[in-house]
C-alpha cells in the first residue's frame, strides 16, 4: 500500500466540487459540496448512534437501502437536525437538486449536513447555488479541496488521505475526506467522512469492510464526550479499477479492508488532533487485555477522561487518573497487574539508537520512581502516547483523543451566537 494525492478524486471516475451559497451569512468559505461518480456505485454507510438523528441521516439511510449511490451532497453551517418534517423535506430537496444537476435519480444521492442544531435549513440558498455547484465539479485535486473546504465548520485544517493497493493485478485506489473537531465521542464519533474507491466490490462486502474499519478508527476517537446527531461515514465504490469483483472473504477482500482501515485510522487520528482548542494528539494503546473488546473499553475510557485530558494539557504525569478511568470503564481487568508509561506519540521508545523517550510511571498497579522532568518533556510534545499493559492477555486496542484546553470552552460557549 502506498499513499497518493487526490483525496476523493484519486479513484477513477470521481469528481468533486464546492461553492459558497450563503448558508451561514457571516462565513466567507465554501459551504456546499458535491461528490459524483460517472457510473453507479456499490455503497454503504455507518451513522450516528444518537437516538436523535438529523433529517439528512434518515434520508441517507433510506437511499442506501439498495446498496447503490452515485453522489453525495453535503452542506456546512446548518445541521438540519431537530427541524421536524420541514427538515426531512429539505434534505429530500437537496437530493432532488443534486439529481437534477447531475441527470440522475434522487434515490442515488446521499445527503449530509453539519452545523448548528435546531435551526431550519435555508433550502432557498442551496437552490440558488446548485447550478454553480454542478459547474464546480472537477476530477482533480482542486475539486477535492473545494469539496473538503465546504464541509468544514470549526475545523482548523483540512483532513484527507488517499491510498493505492494492488488487487487482482490491478491498481485500486481509495480516497477520503473527513471533517470533525467538536461533539466527538464514540460510538460513531462526530464527523462527516466521505470515501471513494474504484474497487469492484459487492455492496454487502463493502458494508462489512466499512463497519469493521469504522470500529477500529472512527469509533475509537473522542474529543469532548458528546455524540452528534449528524455523524455519517459513507463509501462509494464504482468498480472502474477493473479488478476481479470482491464478492466474498478471501485474500482480495483482506487487502482491500486493510487499506480501508489504514485510511480510516489516519483520518480518525487527524480528527482527534484537530479537536476544538486542542494542542496535542493523545494515543492510548492498551495491550495484555482479556480480548480486543476489553482493551477497546479500557482505551476509550482513558482517552475520554476529562481529567486525563486536562493533565496532558498541563503536562502533569498524573497517572492515577488513568488507572481510575480504567476502573470505571466496566471492563474486566486486574488493577494489580497494570503497567503504565508515557512515550513519544510517534511510536518510538527509549533504547539503543531509538532517540525516543519513555517514562514508566506505574508497575503492578502501583507507583514507581520516575523522572518528573522526563515525563514533562514527553507530555510537552504534540503527539503523546499512553501505553497500558492491562495484564497477560492477547487483547489489544488503540483509541485516540486530545487534550482539554481553555479554548474548548471559548469555542463552544458562544458557538451558536
Amino acid at each position: 500500500m502506498k499513499e497518493i494525492g487526490g483525496g476523493v478524486c484519486a479513484a477513477k471516475g470521481f469528481k468533486a466540487g464546492g461553492v459558497r451559497c450563503g448558508i451561514k451569512a457571516s462565513a466567507k468559505k465554501r459551504d456546499l459540496a458535491l461528490i459524483y461518480s460517472e457510473t453507479v456505485c456499490a455503497a454503504a454507510g455507518v451513522f450516528t448512534t444518537n437516538r436523535v438523528k438529523a433529517a439528512c441521516i434518515l434520508v441517507s439511510q433510506e437511499n442506501l437501502k439498495g446498496g447503490a449511490l452515485r453522489a453525495i451532497i453535503a452542506n456546512s453551517g446548518n445541521a438540519n437536525a431537530c427541524t421536524g418534517e420541514a427538515g426531512i423535506a429539505a434534505s429530500r430537496r437537496m437530493t432532488e437538486l443534486a439529481a437534477e444537476v447531475l441527470a440522475i435519480e434522487p434515490a442515488e444521492v446521499a445527503v449530509a449536513s453539519t452545523g448548528v442544531i435546531g435551526v431550519p435549513l435555508p433550502i432557498a440558498v442551496i437552490e440558488s447555488g446548485i447550478a454553480a455547484l454542478g459547474n464546480s465539479l472537477s476530477a482533480d485535486e482542486g475539486g477535492h479541496a473545494a469539496a473538503l473546504e465546504a464541509i468544514m465548520t470549526t475545523d482548523t485544517r483540512p483532513k484527507d488521505c488517499a491510498v493505492e493497493v494492488e488487487i487482482g493485478g490491478k491498481p485500486v485506489r481509495i480516497g477520503g475526506m473527513i471533517k470533525g473537531a467538536g461533539m466527538i465521542h464514540p460510538n460513531m464519533a462526530t464527523l462527516l467522512c466521505f470515501i471513494t474507491t474504484d474497487a469492484a466490490i459487492d455492496s454487502t462486502v463493502l458494508d462489512s469492510c466499512l463497519r469493521n474499519s469504522a470500529r477500529r478508527s472512527f469509533n475509537r476517537i473522542t474529543v469532548d464526550g458528546d455524540t452528534s446527531t449528524n455523524d455519517a461515514a459513507i463509501i462509494m465504490a464504482n468498480g472502474l479499477a477493473g479488478n476481479p469483483p470482491i464478492t466474498a472473504a478471501g485474500a482480495e477482500r483482506e487487502v482491500f479492508e486493510r487499506a480501508l482501515e489504514a485510511l480510516c485510522v489516519k483520518l480518525a487520528r487527524a480528527a482527534a488532533r484537530d479537536g476544538e482548542g486542542a494542542t496535542k494528539l493523545l494515543t492510548v494503546a492498551v495491550s495484555g487485555a482479556k480480548n480486543e473488546d476489553t482493551a477497546e473499553a479500557l482505551a476509550k475510557a482513558v482517552a475520554s477522561s476529562s481529567l486525563v485530558k486536562a493533565a496532558c494539557f498541563g503536562e502533569d504525569a498524573n497517572w492515577g487518573r488513568i488507572l481510575c478511568a480504567m476502573g470505571y470503564s466496566g471492563a474486566e481487568f486486574d488493577p494489580a497487574a497494570v503497567d503504565i508509561s508515557f512515550t513519544n506519540g510517534d511510536g518510538t521508545r527509549s533504547g539503543a539508537g531509538s532517540g525516543g523517550e519513555e517514562a514508566v510511571v506505574c508497575q503492578g498497579g502501583a507507583s514507581v520512581p520516575f523522572s518528573e522532568e522526563t515525563a514533562k518533556r514527553i507530555l510537552s510534545r504534540e503527539n503523546i502516547e499512553i501505553r497500558i499493559k492491562a495484564g497477560a492477555g492477547a487483547g489489544a486496542a488503540t483509541a485516540w483523543g486530545c487534550d482539554l484546553t481553555f479554548d474548548y470552552v471559548k469555542i463552544n460557549g458562544s458557538y451558536r451566537t
